[in-house]
């Protein structure tokens, strides 16, 4: 029997996507969907792209398997405590079980951790690098968009030594990276034909992504990194350009060295089904929709340095479709199930 899902806050753009990829699952059936805003309400009469769900917006999640949680940080801990207590395991999408320091935590997010004894058992659900992890896991925090990009594309490199530590991380964002609510920055006559910079002192995904690349380095000590998100007008996408100084000596400077990095980046994803490792830059219409990382890795000669190019949807491999990956593994299914859709190009 398939398992009972639920979604909490369907109604902003992760939960949204979460019921349009769940719909067609199949492995689990999507039960209930809940959304403070849109309470009372059919999901179809929210999203009319999602009609073919017959599902009321509840105010609570009714009984179900599994959840999904698409609240914010703070609230999302708050609603996950009493599935925890009740057994039922959770994917969440927020940013309340990435950090594994509830110190750190309240450093970036402004707010006291709501349930900090949940932290030491949460498994960060990148399932490239922690698959086992999360197969028996009960909450999986799932990671954010900017992190994937950049874990992904630093993570074979930086475990095999080739990189001095002090990394840079530039990201370029669609606009649906925001979420629905509503600011200045986001209307169409501010965000259109105009590219922007923020978080100049640093983003709250930046602790994440030095955490969980600092696991990958053979001392274990976080590398010092300077990330800065931009701004685009497009809906979805990202594109991370990360460059490090590579040790010296590991790879010659020259276009050997840059098979050899290639080789290298495609071994250590040679099973992953939404990794690929490709000879020329990607683009995000390449992964429109799909729940694919594409990741090019190259050397400047002229200065010694590793610079990798990656892109994913923001909205499926940086949130619900990572989370369904994640829910696969948890309950045993295919990894790939309900994720085999191709890109939407052009």
């Amino acid at each position: 029997m398939a398992a009972k899902v639920g979604i909490i806050n369907v109604t902003g753009y992760a939960g949204s996507e979460l019921a349009r990829l769940l719909h067609t699952h199949p492995g689990v059936k999507l039960v209930s969907v809940t959304g403070r805003s849109g309470a009372g309400q059919r999901l179809g009469d929210i999203f009319p792209h999602l009609a073919d769900i017959d599902l009321p917006v509840e105010p609570d999640l009714a009984s179900v398997d599994f959840a999904f949680s698409a609240l914010p940080h703070g609230a999302s801990a708050e609603a996950i405590l009493p599935l925890f207590r009740a057994g039922v395991r959770v994917v969440d999408i927020s940013a309340d079980f990435r950090l594994n320091d509830a110190a750190e935590y309240q450093q970036w997010y402004g707010v006291e951790h709501p349930a900090p004894q949940l932290l030491s058992g949460a498994v960060y659900g990148l399932t490239e690098l922690t698959r086992q992890q999360v197969h028996s896991a009960t909450i999986v925090a799932n990671p954010g968009c900017y992190p994937t990009s950049a874990i992904l594309a630093l993570a074979p490199a930086l475990k095999a030594g080739l990189i001095q530590p002090d990394i840079i991380v530039d990201s370029k964002s669609g606009i649906s990276g925001a979420g629905r609510s509503l600011g200045l920055a986001y209307h169409f006559s501010e965000a259109n034909e105009n590219v922007s910079a923020y978080a100049l002192d640093g983003h709250r995904h930046l602790p994440e992504i030095a955490q969980e690349l600092g696991k990958l380095t053979p001392e274990g000590q976080r590398p010092a990194i300077t990330f800065l998100p931009h701004l685009i007008p497009m809906t979805r996408g990202i594109l991370s350009s990360c460059y490090a100084r590579l040790v010296e000596g590991r790879i010659p400077l020259n276009e050997q060295g840059r098979q050899r990095i290639r080789e290298l980046y495609r071994e250590f994803y040679r099973s992953e089904p939404f990794v690929r490792v490709v000879d020329k830059p990607p683009q995000t219409k390449q992964t429109l929709g799909s729940n694919l990382c594409i990741i090019h890795p190259t050397i400047d000669m002229r200065t010694g340095r590793l610079v990798v190019i990656s892109c994913l949807d923001n909205l499926v491999k940086g949130a619900a479709g990572q989370a369904i990956q994640n829910m696969n593994l948890m309950l045993g299914l295919p990894e790939t199930m309900g994720l085999e859709g191709v890109a939407v190009y052009p």
